[in-house]
């Protein structure tokens, strides 16, 4: 028989304030003590915990000596101040405690595959392993961390309402059961009953939809999407994930950089409640990956590259001598041959030949290559007293990411990543990107990005000088958000498919809903789409994105709280027309 009085508060709320009062409380047991016939629980729900005493004698006494760990219960009592030398400053009721005049098991559980109490009383939560928590990620979600990380993940998700709706932004919903279109990934496919043969496919992002509500006359749009890729994984990526994806008609790129700032500084203050500066500094994708060898650099250290192309061309190191690109990179320290092959495996690991390296040790270059640096070195690269410089020679590209490669895992071996959160922009991306696989130019961020009308007389005699209106949001060395000004003429769109490879009927037959309506009368539109659960990982601190997600799948794409993905029964195959190869 359940008590007709409920709840009247949470166990985290009650303070000095609630002295004297009578309260009602509900939650699980985080921890039962008995001593010697005093029994206090430690009550917890999603606000935090409160100390509830039981007195020996009392009608609660002997329901409290029965319940354990976890069990939902239901209190009644009285509050008062806890003794000074008994408050317990770690957590936020720690002055106070219940005196309990009635107690009543609403719940029963079984001892938990790990303990998740420590969190909630200031102390260290116990090292399990990821693959048990994502097993039992019900008691998982218990756990304090993830409560203040899905919080913070709401904050974040109505700020950002606040803010665009104070816009003039609108949020549309669009389709997850669409066709399938080329934009970068596979796609999964759904499977149609009613048209057997036919597939629908989820959305990869709500590109095109977007794009054709600027069309139609929404000017500007947004929505918190759901969006799938099926690709590999890591840590900062799953199979379904969510982003903001926002639009803006009649707009230019420094328009979207200014709003995305704002709105940028606005979410952070309201979640964090920390000022971000503003603007936020600029780099060109050129300047980005010749300074740190990534189009989104950390940028909360140092350590930049230095050109020495130039000091080795001709020279009598063979290896340099004809590279493409020589990049340097000054370390602050003395490292030893052990710490330099380590690095060496990095760079190798992204496609480098070698790592070459010198250092300056009683006034003389040592080691590695110093027999064959030229005394021109020094005009470009001085190397002082104690220092190591590592150089990385070949194909620019491959040059500069594998040294890129090397300076973050410097930033972290030497303790140089700053805390804080740095916010830099990345622009003019070029349009295409040559495939070497296939030895044909491709689009670098998708095929509706417009090219920069400035080099627009170069796209079929020189693809690769092409520079795109495109734009990355960098974040603590991760992409924060990416987005493009879109081409809004079909004349073009159709230039741009045809530069791609893909003929008129193709084009037609993937795309041809999205250049009827370009045909209709387009404004000029942009817009950028953020990734959600990375940035919410970013502002909780955490290095991998399922610590901000409810039900994430593990690093393989499985659910395995569930057992997704699962086979089906074989009569839903058969009436979808599916037959399983083995």
């Amino acid at each position: 028989m359940l008590w007709p009085m409920r709840r009247t508060t949470y166990c985290g709320k009650v303070s000095e304030e609630n002295i004297g009062q009578r309260v009602v409380l509900e939650g699980w047991v985080n921890r039962r003590r008995d001593l010697g016939g005093l029994i206090f629980i430690d009550l917890r729900d999603r606000e935090g915990i409160l100390q509830v005493v039981i007195n020996p004698g009392s009608v609660p006494f002997a329901e409290a000596d029965r319940v354990r760990s976890e069990w939902v219960v239901r209190v009644e009592g009285t509050v008062r101040a806890r003794p000074a030398e008994q408050a317990n400053s770690r957590i936020a009721t720690g002055k106070v405690e219940v005196v309990a005049e009635a107690l009543q098991t609403l719940s029963e559980a079984r001892t938990l595959p790990f303990q998740i109490d420590a969190g909630w009383r200031g102390e260290d939560d116990q090292n399990v392993s990821e693959d048990v928590r994502l097993r039992q990620r019900v008691v998982d979600l218990r756990r304090k961390r993830l409560h203040q990380n899905l919080r913070l993940r709401h904050k974040f998700i109505t700020a950002i309402y606040r803010f665009l709706d104070s816009e003039g932004f609108i949020s549309v919903e669009t389709p997850f059961l669409t066709r399938s279109t080329p934009e970068g990934a596979r796609d999964f496919l759904v499977p149609s009953r009613l048209e057997p043969g036919s597939f629908y496919a989820l959305p990869q992002s709500p590109q095109l939809f977007k794009q054709m509500l600027m069309v139609a006359g929404y000017d500007r749009y947004f929505q918190i999407a759901r969006c799938f890729r099926d690709e590999d994984l890591r840590a900062d990526r799953q199979p379904d994930f969510t982003q903001l994806d926002l639009e803006m008609s009649f707009v230019t790129q420094e328009d979207v950089l200014d709003l995305n700032e704002r709105l940028a500084a606005y979410v952070v203050k309201e979640t964090l409640g920390l000022e971000i500066p503003l603007p936020f500094p600029r780099l060109t994708y050129a300047q980005a990956m010749n300074r740190f060898g990534s189009d989104k650099p950390d940028l909360r250290f140092g350590l930049e590259f230095t050109d020495v192309t130039e000091v080795f061309k001709g020279g009598e190191f063979r290896a340099f001598a004809s590279a493409q690109a020589v990049k340097a990179l000054l370390v602050p320290a003395n490292l030893p041959r052990k710490e330099i092959d380590a690095l060496e495996a990095v760079a190798k690991s992204k496609g480098a030949a070698g790592l070459a390296w010198v250092k300056r040790e009683n006034g003389a270059l040592t080691g590695g290559i110093a027999k064959f640096i030229p005394p021109s070195l020094h005009q470009h690269l001085e190397i002082a007293e104690g220092q190591t410089a590592l150089f990385v020679a070949g194909p620019w590209r491959r040059s500069v990411e594998s040294l890129g490669a090397v300076r973050l895992e410097l930033g972290k071996r030497l303790n140089l990543i700053e805390s804080g959160y740095n916010f830099a922009w990345v622009i003019d991306f070029p349009l295409l990107d040559w495939d070497e696989d296939n030895q044909r130019w491709t689009y670098m961020h998708h095929p509706f990005t417009s090219p920069n009308l400035d080099d627009l007389e170069h796209l079929q005699s020189d693809p690769g000088r092409v520079r795109a209106y495109a734009y990355d949001l960098v974040l603590n060395g991760s992409e924060a958000g990416g987005g493009s000004i879109r081409i809004h003429r079909r004349d073009l769109q159709e230039r741009m498919f045809a530069q791609l490879g893909i003929g008129a009927e193709e084009a037609q037959e993937k795309f041809g809903f999205l250049l009827e309506a370009l045909s209709y009368g387009a404004p000029p539109h942009g817009g950028i789409a953020w990734g959600l659960d990375r940035w919410v990982a970013n502002l909780a601190g955490e290095e991998s994105i399922r610590e901000v997600i409810a039900f994430p799948k593990n690093k393989e794409g499985k659910e395995t709280l569930t057992g997704a993905p699962s086979t089906v029964d074989s009569d839903q195959l058969a009436m979808l027309g599916i037959a399983v190869k083995e």
